[in-house]
């Protein structure tokens, strides 16, 4: 089994609060463009060609600052959709306070959404910001998962601070039993986030994004090595098709038993498959 721990979802439904002008930061940010790519019935499609059997879909909520969301339950109707196929991680604006604490409870309680998803350049936050230290709580209580965009970005506008690994170092040492997921392997500050993921055992990290040729050697090495329990398998499709990056992988000196963690089993113990 391959499982995609990430992938953008654009539903129908949210296509159309765009048209309307209801989600007005998308045209800032430059998603319109994967509009034709990203809709659920396309990322089963990819999947398919792919082999893969799962995919991690995510919601996005940036809207006190930059006016761009993905809601949460339009990522829970894909994932009912799709039974067995789709895993859906929620999201929530910190800026909101109480309210993201409660909406927390009910993407995890009502919704069944299986983790978190945070863009810090979009919410202007750095990661160790407390705004976002009660929705750790409530994640932590709930065994959800955090994902978080590290690294570089091409949102124009948006400051590449807010996007720096270390602070998710004092995540992790502040909340140890919060899985925390560093998306992009931070690059080009992967060094640090590697650091950050071997000296923290709940700090995990993925390669979304990345054509796998242009993978920096020191992460295989790490993939192969002393992290080869925290590396994820994950495409940002449509930013990439699942099976561009996986016969790409293919080609990398990843020996066979870091390649099943990498695309199977490190996902499964992560979200408890």
């Amino acid at each position: 089994m391959i499982i995609d721990t990430h992938a953008q979802l654009f539903t129908k439904e949210l296509i159309d609060l765009y048209t309307r002008g209801e989600i007005p930061g998308m045209d800032a940010l430059g998603y319109g463009f994967f509009f034709a790519k990203g809709a659920p019935e396309d990322t089963i499609s990819d999947m398919d060609a792919a082999r893969v059997e799962k995919s991690v879909v995510v919601a996005v909520d940036a809207e006190t600052v930059s006016g761009y969301r993905i809601p949460n339950d339009l990522v829970a109707q894909a994932v009912e959709k799709y039974p067995g196929r789709l895993i859906g991680l929620g999201s929530v604006d910190p800026h909101k306070g109480i309210l993201a604490v409660r909406e927390v409870e009910r993407l995890a309680r009502e919704l069944k959404l299986s983790g978190l998803k945070f863009i810090p350049h979009l919410l202007e936050l750095n990661p160790d910001d407390r705004l976002f230290y009660p929705i750790y709580e409530a994640a932590q209580e709930l065994g959800l998962p955090v994902l978080f965009h590290t690294g570089t970005h091409y949102h124009l506008g948006k400051k590449l601070k807010y996007c720096l690994p270390l602070p998710l170092d004092e995540v992790a040492v502040d909340f140890p039993n919060l899985k925390i997921i560093l998306a992009h392997f931070g690059f080009p500050w992967f060094a640090e986030a590697l650091a950050i993921c071997q000296r923290n055992q709940n700090v995990y990290f993925n390669i979304a994004g990345w054509a796998p040729r242009y993978i920096p050697e020191m992460v295989i090495q790490y993939i192969n090595g002393p992290l080869s329990r925290k590396a994820l398998f994950r495409s940002d499709h449509p930013l990439l098709s699942r099976k561009r990056i996986l016969d790409e992988l293919k080609e990398l000196p990843i020996k066979e038993e870091s390649r099943s963690r990498l695309l199977e089993e490190n996902a499964r113990g992560l979200f408890n498959l």
